[in-house]
């Protein structure tokens, strides 16, 4: 993955991971400001008791050491179990109150990179891979609570607790504090040592998962060309190594760190040893002290380990999941490919005229699609575009529709250029019937119902029956409420075409894109469907793409499209009285060969 970023990826990558680490924080702590303060409290409240555990310690054995006082060990037995219900109270604030935060931050960063996704254009998705997006809201939200949860624990409770249990240490062992602290430069340099081999084997996990989730979503979408090809064996070699690559990128974070454990292990022992040893003599003139005292020190020096552990490995966790979190700003960093103008005006009424004016297009920087096109579409007529593939016609509806902005020239609707317009309006105006089909995984009802917020059941019923959908859809297992599965995979490509059609008689907007809508209609099918288009684009601004000319042949007009230019212009009749290029494409389709070219 991290060789399909882009330069502002690189730049991004390469931003100093303490920038990007504090705007995480403020970001992650402006909103949630009083959850963390209440957690940070709790904590607080943690680290004390603990350090009064370990104090409670050298208590305990003094006054076992005295049994006849029967007063001082009821005190501190009651001291004892006071600290430690106090601190497990403490712990279940803290935990609460850090997973609902943790949790708000996930679902907030999600939305916001979703939102950000949404207002892209077209052209953002096509130079980015679903499984990267899916990878990127679904794995970097987790790793920026991730890190804000680690800093927070460690700073607060860790660190809070360290020191506690170190000033105990101290108070009752000054000297042995000295001796055991002595090994914690050891232990620094073997973590720094440690974070350097870090990043690179997360962005390496990382990769792996996006292949992972690009495998699985290739075998889904495309099942039917895998089963065809008999692509499984392949598919299977794809996954096997992206899982393999992935379980070895997770095997080796977890030995980095792990590699902490040994580290503080081998130091602690080394220091407990030390103790022991040095606690039985006098240094420089210093007597062990009480065994009480003893207890109290070695209580604190063992509950340290823990505490000093999860410190050691916070360095690891922060570097592990920086890079999930400079997928996440990548995302929200995005510019966006396709703006509304922030004095943008709703589209007025109007019947429904549209008109390119001297608009010229090109994808990036490959050749221009569209050269200096001026055409006007009559409202309430049908105009049909016809011509050889790669001429330019569905960019013309990509015009239309603002999924691009000409790169000279402008496009009117009744007279307004549509990218002052507001991207709602605009859309609201046009109902869109793609050659490809898309459908969305839910109900018959569900998916018509998209066309319009003020929809009914009744009307969608209603636009069933005009688009000649009603009749397949009530022979479904529970009709208009059956789940269609993703794409409508349950459904024939005839079916998942009329029910496109539907949507779009549900949307009632006076201009009506068709690209090629019979495309994947046998004839008894197609024969339907031309019959609901009469009947739908009456009165209704028709702009139809077909390779079939026996489908606008109604068409009150055709413009023949060839190489980003209109060619031909005109009614059919005066087409065909020309003798060009469309009479040459009339004749070959009446002697029943193929028009692709």
């Amino acid at each position: 993955m991290t060789t399909a970023l882009k330069w502002h990826d690189r730049w991004l990558a390469r931003l100093p991971a303490n920038r990007l680490l504090t705007r995480l924080l403020l970001e992650g702590f402006q909103e949630h400001r009083w959850k963390y303060l209440a957690a940070s409290g709790a904590m607080i409240l943690v680290a004390v008791a603990t350090a009064c555990s370990a104090w409670m310690m050298g208590q305990i054995v003094d006054a076992l050491a005295v049994p006849e006082n029967r007063t001082q060990v009821v005190t501190v037995g009651v001291g004892v179990a006071t600290v430690f219900m106090f601190r497990g109270f403490a712990m279940y604030g803290q935990a609460v109150l850090m997973a609902r935060a943790g949790n708000r931050i996930v679902a907030q960063k999600q939305m916001l990179m979703y939102d950000r996704m949404l207002r892209q254009g077209v052209a953002f998705f096509n130079s980015n891979a679903s499984s990267e997006l899916l990878l990127k809201i679904t794995q970097s939200a987790q790793s920026a609570r991730a890190i804000i949860d680690t800093i927070v624990s460690g700073f607060i409770r860790d660190l809070l607790t360290l020191v506690g249990l170190v000033a105990v240490m101290f108070y009752q062992q000054p000297v042995l504090s000295l001796v055991s602290l002595v090994v914690a430069p050891i232990v620094v340099y073997g973590i720094q040592r440690i974070l350097r081999l870090v990043r690179s084997v997360m962005e390496q996990e990382m990769a792996g998962l996006g292949e992972i989730i690009r495998v699985v979503q290739e075998t889904a979408l495309g099942a039917r060309v895998v089963k065809a090809f008999g692509l499984e064996p392949r598919m299977f070699d794809r996954m096997h190594i992206a899982v393999r690559q992935v379980e070895d990128r997770n095997n080796r974070i977890v030995q980095l760190q792990s590699a902490t454990m040994p580290l503080l292990d081998i130091v602690a022992g080394l220091a407990i040893a030390s103790i022991v040893v040095l606690s039985t003599v006098d240094v420089f003139g210093r007597s062990p002290g009480t065994p009480g005292q003893l207890m109290s020190f070695v209580t604190a020096f063992l509950m340290s380990y823990e505490p000093a552990a999860r410190l050691s490995k916070m360095r690891v966790v922060i570097e592990s999941n920086m890079v999930g979190v400079r997928l996440m700003y990548d995302l929200l960093d995005e510019p966006q490919s396709m703006l509304e103008k922030p004095n943008a005006v709703p589209l007025k009424p109007g019947p429904g005229s549209v008109e390119l004016d001297n608009a010229s297009f090109a994808y990036g920087e490959g050749d221009t699609v569209l050269k200096s096109v001026n055409v006007a579409f009559q409202p309430g007529k049908t105009t049909a575009l016809v011509g050889p593939s790669g001429g330019g016609k569905s960019t013309l509806l990509n015009l239309i529709l603002r999924l691009y902005d000409p790169v000279e020239g402008e496009v009117r609707i009744d007279g307004q250029d549509i990218r002052n317009a507001t991207f709602s309006s605009l859309r609201g105006s046009i109902a869109f019937v793609g050659q490809e089909t898309f459908l969305f995984n839910g109900t018959v009802m569900d998916n018509l119902l998209m066309a319009r917020d003020d929809a009914t059941e009744e009307d969608a019923v209603a636009a069933a029956k005009v688009a000649n959908a009603h009749d397949f859809i009530e022979k479904l297992p529970q009709g208009y409420g059956t789940i269609i599965g993703e794409n409508g995979s349950t459904l024939s490509g005839g079916q998942r075409q009329r029910l496109s059609i539907a949507r779009a008689v549900l949307r009632q907007a006076p201009i009506l894109l068709l690209d090629e809508a019979t495309s994947a209609l046998d004839s008894h099918s197609e024969a339907l469907v031309r019959d609901a288009l009469e009947t739908i684009t009456r009165g209704v601004t028709t702009i139809v793409i077909a390779h079939r000319l026996s489908t606008v042949m109604n068409a009150d007009e055709i413009c023949y499209l060839e190489a980003g230019e209109i060619v031909e212009q005109g009614s059919i009749s005066a087409l065909l009285a020309a003798n060009g290029k469309f009479r040459a494409l009339y004749d070959m389709q009446s002697g029943n060969r193929s028009m692709d070219q």
